[in-house]
């Protein structure tokens, strides 16, 4: 479809949640609303306030630029600007920022009659890192356990707290999650390998149809789950995914406090292995 004949589909009154017609506009092709608004004051005041922070010293190095929380004696309280201040406030910047990103799309999908999949699928990835910098923290009783912003300093916080419990991939919802995250990166191999494989057929050949792309799997792996089910498989595998890291890093401190290794010994003391009493005799 051209993009100007979608755009009389796609440019109609309503779906608004907030504002009316007031906020119903366009700049250029993008729809703008009440959350575009929104969005764009939440991103453009959280980037003035990280140029802010950089600016305080010591370094503008883009690698070592670093926006950190405030020490854990403050707790839940408001911290001086300097000394993790702007950390909370960048923070509820970036929750607005995203937040109202989201709710943008929710109108989008309501102008166009579309489902909710997309916002839907966005509010995980909104999830996962609210869990990191307000319910983890929260639940911890400072706000210094959130992560600082910034790329070294981040990647250092990552390392550290994977060793304040000796093996984080010990952690068993973070192998639930790297599971899914593998799962999720082989079907969409899988299935972009196949619609590349089909819409760009050899010199003279002929595009391939859906039954050639379900007769392929239906040959290899027994069984094809459709052109509508593998995105359906793949936005649930993703969605898995996100939500067990974010399980796997809000247990971490909060309900397990050990190094994750030791949280299997369940397994050894089960009376099975620790009483050879019990076991059944042959």
């Amino acid at each position: 479809m051209a993009l100007l004949s979608f755009e009389r589909k796609y440019r109609v009154r309503g779906g608004t949640l907030v504002g009316g017609d007031l906020f119903d506009f366009w700049v250029g092709p993008f729809y703008v609303g009440f959350f575009g608004v929104a969005a764009a004051f939440f991103t453009i005041l959280g980037t003035a306030l990280i140029i802010f922070g950089a600016s305080l010293g010591p370094t503008w190095n883009i690698w070592l630029i670093s926006i950190n929380p405030p020490d854990v004696k403050y707790g839940l309280a408001f911290a001086p600007l300097a000394e993790g201040g702007l950390w909370q406030v960048i923070t509820f910047c970036a929750i607005g920022a995203f937040v109202s990103w989201a709710l943008r799309e929710v109108e989008i999908c309501r102008k166009l009659g579309m489902g909710y999949h997309v916002p839907f699928a966005f509010a995980f990835a909104i999830l996962a890192y609210v869990t990191l910098v307000v319910f983890r923290p929260i639940l911890l009783g400072a706000w210094g356990h959130g992560f600082p912003y910034g790329i070294f300093s981040h990647l250092q916080w990552v390392s550290n707290v994977g060793y304040q419990y000796l093996q984080f991939h010990y952690n068993p919802a973070h192998m639930i999650a790297i599971t899914f995250f593998f799962a999720t990166t082989l079907a969409l191999s899988l299935h972009g390998g196949l619609i590349l494989s089909a819409t760009n057929p050899g010199r003279g050949e002929q595009v391939k149809t859906p039954e050639h792309e379900n007769s392929y799997f239906r040959d290899t792996i027994g069984y094809s789950i459709g052109t509508l089910g593998v995105h359906r498989l793949g936005l649930f595998l993703a969605l898995s995914a996100v939500f067990w890291s974010a399980v796997c890093i809000i247990i971490s401190g909060p309900v397990w406090t050990q190094g994750w290794a030791e949280w299997w010994n369940w397994w050894l003391n089960w009376s099975y292995w620790a009483n050879p009493a019990t076991a059944p005799q042959t």
